[in-house]
């Protein structure tokens, strides 16, 4: 797992590669509450390089996802893989964070 973190149109994009499991969990965790103070007008997880997420990666994403709202910081993930967005409509997560095709998706639905 690789993350790289860039500002673009004043929100965090936040882009990860690779795969997120039990094995590199918590490393994600630390990674993404390194960032999260961060955002600006809102945090985009770019999701177009990740090849696979366990049950471990979408429990750091709904913490993630619950911290944020506390700071009233928009969250969107985009550009999941045909396999990612299964599991995302599976576990009931695309109900829970918002998902944009794009990350130009993505940038535009976030508050001005």
């Amino acid at each position: 797992m690789k993350i790289r973190t860039e500002h673009q149109d004043r929100a965090l994009v936040v882009s990860v590669s690779g795969r997120i499991d039990s094995g590199n969990a918590r490393d994600f965790q630390s990674e993404m509450d390194g960032v999260l103070d961060k955002g600006g007008r809102g945090v985009i997880l770019d999701c177009e390089q990740l090849s696979y997420v366990s049950s471990a990666g979408l429990r750091v994403l709904l913490r993630v996802t619950r911290h944020l709202d506390q700071k009233h910081v928009p969250f969107v993930v985009c550009s999941l893989s045909p396999m990612i967005s299964e599991v995302f409509q599976i576990s009931g997560f695309d109900r829970i964070i918002p998902v944009a095709a794009s990350r130009a998706e993505a940038l535009a639905s976030l508050p001005r």
